[in-house]
């Protein structure tokens, strides 16, 4: 490693370790992008204000016990835009990204609640075609959907429409939780598909591509590859808004390891990797909502491959990279090139709005 290098992760480390300041007065669309926005806004407001171990961890779903049953809970809301697009819409997103943050904690998904905020002259055709959506979407991933809520606010207040869904499930194979040096980092699929999806359904772009969201529940992808290699799976996160990316440096941070991905070993669809190059935009941030990032030790990565692959989400899984000791907390991309960048959190938000 150079002296260059060095100091620049001198400073990252410097910034990572102080205090999480929100400087802004007012919230920004950065702040909903899943990256250092996103969790300078979780830490200095949130987390500061209902602080408890169970918050604290920042996993996609809180773990718990009662009455000696594991369980797993988490909510999420959807402001997609538009509502409709290639692959999808706001109904089955809303129910496939709750049913996998409960499958990437060890989780049988079980039931789950849809709360609606509707805009005066939404055309209730559309209503139907979203309810119709997410009933098809609890029936694939096994799950109800038993509770709800609907609000109803003036036009041009809520964009048609936004949707809310919290979810409960059973805990039976959770990741062991630490990562350790010389674990297999892998994606069960191509990245980005979904957010590259949603911004060409916008319109703004002159950019004609056959994609369609990658938006689909994980649960038994998930837990095929828990009980195959049961002991071995370290963590599991679903890669949505900030994208892969932005799940490694978690993973890194959390661990205080660094990850060191190939970069030819990432799937990313022609298309995909078209759009990014012309908008200017690593797919790695792009948000997926049908991937998942999972570590295992290193002994099983065969296993959990192949896993994967016997399942129809996970027939292009691959291996994309490795843990490491050193430099702690990192995330450093192999460049098609033969050289090493860092790829740290998502700065801005060149895709609002697409989950």
């Amino acid at each position: 490693m150079t002296i260059r290098e060095e100091q620049v992760l001198e400073r990252i480390a410097r910034a990572r370790g102080r205090r999480a300041r929100l400087r802004e007065d007012a919230i920004t669309l950065a702040h909903g992008s899943g990256g250092k926005a996103t969790r300078t806004l979780v830490d200095a407001v949130f987390k500061e204000a209902f602080g408890n171990p169970l918050l604290d961890r920042l996993d996609d779903s809180a773990r718990f016990a009662v009455n000696g049953a594991d369980l797993a809970f988490t909510t999420d809301s959807y402001v997609v835009s538009p509502l409709f697009f290639p692959g999808g819409d706001i109904g089955d997103l809303a129910v496939n990204g709750t049913v996998n943050d409960l499958a990437v904690a060890g989780a049988t998904p079980l039931h789950l609640s849809a709360g609606f905020i509707l805009e005066e002259g939404f055309p209730v055709a559309s209503l139907r075609r979203i309810t119709a959506s997410m009933s098809a979407a609890a029936d694939a991933a096994g799950v109800d959907i038993v509770a709800g809520d609907t609000k109803v606010v003036e036009r041009g207040k809520a964009d048609g429409c936004y949707i809310n869904t919290a979810g409960v499930g059973v805990v039976h194979s959770p990741p062991t939780g630490e990562l350790r040096p010389g674990d297999a980092v892998l994606v069960t699929g191509p990245i980005g598909e979904h957010g590259v999806t949603v911004m060409l359904a916008r319109g703004d772009l002159d950019i004609e591509a056959d994609l369609a969201s990658d938006t689909a529940p994980l649960n038994c992808l998930l837990a095929d590859l828990s009980a195959r290699c049961r002991g071995t799976v370290r963590r599991m996160r679903d890669a949505t808004r900030g994208g892969v990316a932005t799940v490694l440096n978690e993973l890194a941070a959390d661990a205080g390891l660094a990850v060191v991905v190939d970069e030819d070993a990432i799937p990313v669809h022609p298309a995909v990797r078209g759009a990014c190059e012309l908008l200017g935009i690593d797919p790695l941030y792009v948000a997926c909502e049908g991937r998942a990032v999972v570590v295992v030790a290193p002994g099983a990565a065969d296993a959990a491959l192949a896993s994967l692959h016997a399942h129809p989400l996970g027939a292009d899984a691959a291996v994309i990279g490795h843990v490491r000791d050193d430099p702690p907390g990192t995330v450093l991309l192999k460049t098609a090139f033969g050289g090493t960048r860092i790829i740290d959190l998502l700065v801005g938000d060149p895709l609002p709005r697409i989950c």
